[in-house]
């Protein structure tokens, strides 16, 4: 069935891992009728986790979507993963998303990785609320974690659930919108039951609808006006300020339960239906022919326009495009323009799901979300259009990997079939990276973090037969010159006809660091020709392409001819390439060399309690700390630039000293001169990997 733009609704379910979304996930679909029963994580048979990976890891590894028909409207519903090894996919669930829903369990209140998703919510300015779980379990505290909502975000949260008891005394929620309390009826498939509000209940339900009465009357000027002068809203007042002020974002609605009681679920799908926001609230950006960023309403009078969102790929129904229409309205047997390939795409079968279960339908509207099959030139980041090609829209905002290892396969002739499936995975997770580095011949992936990179290597092991092995990065390091240095070579051969022939004189000095590379022309007078002056370019380019010291690349150097000899006869281009190769080196060796090591800018996200393990790990990694913040909710930013080599399984160490609760960013950010026993084993290092590339 297909829905107009008007009866849509997008959410997302994120969180800290082990907070219950997944269950969550289960209980609401089973509550709206979409699948007969619920099942648990254990089970392996949940909608949200159903990749092999997922069943066999018990924990969400990629987004899972399902809609929910309900009171008219089609509620979409992305439920995320809690790592923030997959955070792509979280990403991913909040770009199409109109709103977020935080689970925070009951139990232990927010934590970290909730904070870090608050605060990528902030930057996106969007619309969300918080779910507080497991209430029925003995250690359950709704009030506690209420409060640690209020400290960890500085905010005033909103109630629309009130829970009626908690641990072993949980009995169910109130709906405070609806004024309706709502029942557990047992465990596994009973539904909670609707019924009336506990006398005891009744005082606390009224003063919690005062807020939502204050909340409303923020949607406009005036609705404001009429609650200052009547004291009050009535119920239809209420209900459109509600509306209106969460479209703008400005309160923060929270509820309440417990799934696998099914309790909680009901007043949650009233409000989703009803109040949460419309995709018609919202509005995506994109660049025009210009490159200039403009924002594009989420409209269906507008022709298509529309973003891949995500790639996967189905045993059964192949390759997977994950489609968000932004405009207009894309419809199955149809064709558009891919913009961001220039390409006729040809729109076969279009499907909606329920996790891994397609659902074909005809059309979907601007706002909803939805599936294209067998789409060749599809992938993540697209824009479709209809027509010319116009605005292009910008990509997922995905951040850096942090976490690389170098892979091989064992056997040499299946390196071709590895590549291909690093290829495949890249595709389907952007924040997964696969490079093939020349420089240090190493084929390199890149991710998140160890758990993520683990998973997708096992999947190919076990999908593909590949047997692999993995091993820590080399480093790119450079070499550079610190002192001024002069030299010449004269290349001469022989041969049987015209021999070859080539003088030059070098002059080489240090540059800034970071400036790479400069070339000047000294010659006057003609003492080499210019026609042959791009091959004294070409030497020294060879000769800085491998350093004298380890035979790293050369940078921050200026040279330039000074002086020069020809043959008439026996000079060509080749000649002086070959000269000026050897000068440059001879020259280097007489400018005191020196290593160079990446320096990376280091981001680390602690708990405040491990702030000073974490400084002290960094010291000892030759670190040094540029500062350190307070970001709220007892968690603490700290920044500092730190060799990249001593960053290599940093992800792990972090874990190791936080309890796997830390988290970072890395991104280069100068080289810095080495010396001493750093550089002596730098040098021992790269003199093996050359003899070792030799005997290969």
């Amino acid at each position: 069935m297909s829905y107009s733009a008007d009866k849509i609704k997008n959410i997302c379910f994120a969180g800290h891992g082990g907070t219950g979304k997944t269950s969550l996930f289960e209980h609401i679909l089973y509550a709206g009728g979409v699948i007969p029963r619920p099942e648990t994580v254990d089970s392996g048979k949940t909608v949200g986790d159903s990749s092999p990976e997922e069943i066999k890891q018990k924990n969400s590894i990629h987004a899972a979507l399902a809609n929910v028909p309900w009171e008219g409207r089609k509620i979409n519903i992305f439920d995320s993963p809690g790592s923030s090894d997959f955070i792509g996919d979280v990403i991913l669930s909040f770009r199409a998303s109109e709103f977020a829903l935080l689970a925070v369990d009951g139990r232990v209140g927010v934590q970290i990785e909730t904070i870090k998703l608050w605060r990528n919510l902030e930057d996106r300015k969007k619309p969300r609320g918080f779910y507080i779980t497991k209430l029925d379990d003995e250690r359950a505290d709704f009030g506690k974690v209420l409060e640690d909502i209020k400290d960890k975000f500085k905010i005033d949260p909103i109630p629309f659930i009130l829970p009626m008891g908690q641990g072993a005394d949980y009995q169910g929620v109130i709906d405070i919108l609806n004024e309706k309390a709502w029942f557990v009826q047992g465990d596994g498939g009973t539904l909670e039951k609707e019924g009336e509000i506990p006398e005891a209940y009744k005082a606390e339900t009224a003063a919690a609808r005062e807020k939502l009465i204050e909340a409303a009357a923020d949607g406009d000027d005036a609705l404001m006006e009429r609650y200052i002068e009547k004291g009050s809203l009535d119920a239809a007042e209420m209900h459109e300020g509600l509306i209106e002020a969460l479209a703008d974002h400005k309160y923060i609605p929270v509820f309440a339960g417990s799934a696998l009681k099914n309790s909680g679920l009901f007043p949650f799908l009233s409000f989703a239906a009803d109040i949460a926001p419309l995709p018609g609230t919202a509005k995506d950006t994109a660049l025009d022919k210009e490159g200039k960023e403009q924002e594009v309403p989420m409209d269906p009078a507008k022709p298509l326009s529309a973003l891949v969102i995500k790639t996967s790929y189905d045993q059964f129904s192949g390759k997977l495009s994950w489609i968000k229409v932004i405009t207009g309205k894309l419809s199955a047997d149809s064709e558009a323009l891919n913009v961001s390939e220039n390409k006729k795409e040809r729109i076969g079968k279009l499907y909606t799901c329920v996790g891994k279960k397609l659902e074909e339908v005809k059309e979907l509207a601007a706002g909803d979300v939805g599936i294209i099959t067998k789409a060749a030139s599809l992938k993540t980041n697209d824009t479709l259009t209809e027509g010319e090609a116009g605005l292009t829209f910008l990509p997922l905002r995905l951040p850096e990997p942090v976490h690389s290892v170098a892979v091989n396969a064992v056997q040499k002739k299946e390196e071709d079939k590895l590549g291909e499936s690093l290829v495949r995975a890249a595709e389907e997770d952007r924040t997964f990276r696969y490079i093939f580095n020349t420089e240090t011949k190493e084929t390199v992936i890149s991710g998140m973090g160890e758990l993520q990179i683990n998973i997708i290597l096992d999947k190919i092991r076990q999908n593909q037969k590949i047997e692999m092995e993995t091993h820590t990065p080399r480093v790119a390091y450079r070499e550079t010159i610190s002192k001024k240095a002069s030299a010449e070579y004269t290349h001469k051969k022989q041969t049987g006809g015209h021999g070859q022939y080539g003088r030059v004189v070098l002059d080489i000095a240090p540059l800034g660091r970071g400036e790479g590379y400069k070339f000047e022309n000294k010659i006057f007078g003609g003492a080499v020709p210019r026609n042959y002056i791009p091959g004294v370019e070409k030497g020294v380019a060879e000769g800085m392409a491998r350093g004298t010291i380890a035979q790293y690349p050369v940078v921050d150097v200026e040279v330039a001819i000074v002086d020069g000899k020809y043959h008439p006869v026996d000079s060509s281009e080749l000649s002086f390439k070959l000269a000026s190769r050897n000068a440059f080196r001879e020259a280097m060796r007489q400018a005191n060399p020196a290593l160079l090591e990446p320096v990376m800018n280091l981001t680390v996200f602690v708990e405040d309690k491990y702030l000073g393990d974490v400084m002290s790990d960094l010291s000892g990694k030759r670190g040094k700390i540029l500062g350190q913040d307070e970001v709220g909710g007892g968690i603490a930013e700290i920044r500092a630039e730190v060799p990249q080599a001593e960053l290599l399984r940093y992800s792990i160490d972090l874990r190791s000293i936080t309890s796997g609760t830390g988290s970072f960013g890395v991104a280069f950010d100068h080289y810095a001169p080495i010396s001493g026993r750093i550089a002596e084993d730098v040098i021992k290092a790269a003199a093996a990997f050359q003899v070792k590339e030799e005997e290969e």
